[in-house]
């Protein structure tokens, strides 16, 4: 199989290290992605995993995870961030990679340049072995794909709708998180930050990170008054 030239991956592009399956609070009937994108991974996965669903559906976290666990074998292509790239030359050689994990499909829908360079790679991976797990605000068949053989092989094998999580359940993520820090948040701090802050998650959390911050310093623990303290501070604007 063809090298992957490193030049072509120095974009940028990072995995967060907080995007573990230990991080990642599954809602009630998503078992059965776990079970899949960790087949994935193995001798009897699918060789194509489609996700789907809105901006906190969990997707990228899910994508990134499996990077982490892939032990090196795997590439996280983020194509929301990548799109302004030349596709011909970003995808040259992927299908050497044993997982490739390409992220927010929507983005580059409606391109013929890469759609078409998606087509191609997709067939090189289907001789190489290469895995696809993908993902996109919505399933393939509604993604506004020009070309149709793109939109029937990605869905080829088995594709999962993800629910965006509820208020309560955002409070669960935040909690979970925290605990995962070894912080205590109570309910009521979490349900302020949800009803009071903005409820999209990737903010919710950098807000833990500041929390987690100035609570160390502060040698506090996490109390309405003080976290209404911090959400006051300039940097938090």
């Amino acid at each position: 199989m063809a090298a992957v030239d490193q030049d072509q991956l120095a974009l940028g592009v990072q995995l967060r290290d907080d995007a573990t399956w230990g991080n990642f609070l599954p809602l009630p009937g998503q078992a059965a992605v776990l079970a899949a994108i960790r087949a994935q991974l193995g001798e009897s996965g699918e060789p194509v995993l489609f996700l789907h669903g809105g901006a906190d559906a969990g997707k990228s976290h899910l994508l990134q995870a499996a990077c982490l666990d892939a032990d090196g074998q795997g590439l996280y292509l983020p194509l929301r961030e990548l799109a302004a790239h030349r596709p011909e030359e970003l995808l040259q050689g992927l299908e050497s990679m044993p997982l490739l994990c390409l992220d927010d499909l929507q983005a580059v829908a409606g391109q013929r340049d890469w759609e078409l360079a998606l087509f191609h790679l997709f067939n090189r991976c289907r001789e190489s072995g290469a895995r696809w797990l993908a993902s996109g605000r919505q399933p393939p068949r509604e993604l506004a794909l020009t070309l149709p053989d793109l939109e029937s092989r990605l869905g080829w094998g088995p594709v999962f709708a993800l629910a965006a999580p509820d208020d309560q359940r955002r409070q669960a993520i935040l909690q979970h998180r925290a605990r995962c820090r070894g912080l205590d948040m109570p309910q009521e701090v979490a349900r302020y930050l949800v009803t009071h802050t903005s409820r999209a998650l990737d903010r919710l959390l950098d807000l833990l990170d500041a929390l987690d911050r100035r609570s160390l310093q502060a040698q506090r623990g996490l109390t309405i008054p003080f976290v209404r303290q911090i959400l006051q501070e300039p940097e938090l604007d």
